[in-house]
């Protein structure tokens, strides 16, 4: 079964910054969140889906990784210092943790242990509730750079909040997210299994799958390139190079990026926020379907 997209990270060196720049981008964004493993974020969340923007906060306090364990904070904390601030982190949503970990053991794209944590959220009125999640993760060990795991909400009625969904720039929900690479067709098998998905060639070098909540596409730097106007990460295997995000009405998104004198770039239809303004991330606004 195909597994939607969940969320996104990106990694920043200075969070309240970042959380100025998608407050000037027309985005809800939430409180400060603190993990005990060193790292803290704030969230913009859609119905379902949410983009964690993250600070490696407490660098002492971030574990190692082990044989058969992911270290979160290390892993964004070496992407920061060898990449520099951008999007990090793929999350699709979990339904059952110990079957997808069993599902990418067999498939030779596991090999780590499930992830269960629990930290305390800030609601939009101050008050404090308790969220909990259980990570499983994939690897394919052609893309070092990327992380890969499913989410699986165990409080989801505590973490899901209407009032943060609500955006001054229209946005109503994630319309996908775009990976790059190289050679995309060499990344197919590992996709397939990661999302559960089954990918369709566009066009050599660019390939589709449909997911319950967004689409995934995985384009070669060429392509990338001439879609959005912006080079692709450059690196070994996948990289997640932009999020696209619907909009109600793409000349209310206009007027606000305008208004908070964003840098942007309309090609065919859609708003390109590239990575230069956007802190390393690159975020794509177009019309809902």
């Amino acid at each position: 079964m195909a597994r939607g997209l969940d969320h996104v990270v990106h990694v920043v060196r200075d969070l309240e910054a970042a959380g100025e720049l998608y407050d000037m981008l027309g985005f809800t964004v939430g409180a400060r969140n603190r993990h005990p493993w060193g790292t803290q974020n704030r969230i913009v969340q859609t119905p379902g889906f949410f983009l964690e923007v993250l600070e490696i906060a407490e660098p002492d306090h971030i574990p190692p990784h082990g044989e058969t364990s992911l270290s979160f904070g290390a892993f964004n904390r070496d992407f920061l210092a060898e990449r520099g601030p951008g999007l990090s982190m793929l999350v699709l949503e979990g339904r059952d943790p110990a079957a997808e970990k069993a599902e990418f053991d067999a498939a030779g794209f596991g090999g780590l242990d499930v992830f269960d944590f629990e930290r305390t959220a800030k609601r939009p009125d101050g008050s404090d509730v308790e969220v909990a999640f259980s990570l499983a993760f994939a690897r394919d060990p052609a893309s070092p750079q990327t992380g890969f795991f499913t989410c699986t909400q165990r409080q989801p009625e505590n973490f899901w909040v209407p009032d943060l969904q609500r955006h001054m720039n229209g946005t109503t929900g994630v319309a996908g997210v775009v990976l790059a690479a190289e050679d995309p067709a060499a990344h197919l098998d590992f996709l397939a299994t990661f999302t559960g998905a089954a990918f369709r060639r566009a066009v050599e070098g660019w390939y589709i799958a449909e997911t319950p909540r967004g689409r995934v596409e995985v384009l070669n730097p060429k392509l990338f390139n001439d879609r959005f106007g912006v080079a692709a990460p450059a690196g070994p295997g996948l990289h997640l190079a932009a999020v696209r995000f619907a909009v109600t009405d793409i000349d209310r998104t206009r007027k606000r990026l305008g208004s908070s004198r964003m840098t942007a770039e309309e090609i065919e239809g859609v708003i390109v926020v590239g990575p230069k303004a956007a802190l390393g991330a690159m975020l794509v606004f177009e019309p809902a379907a």
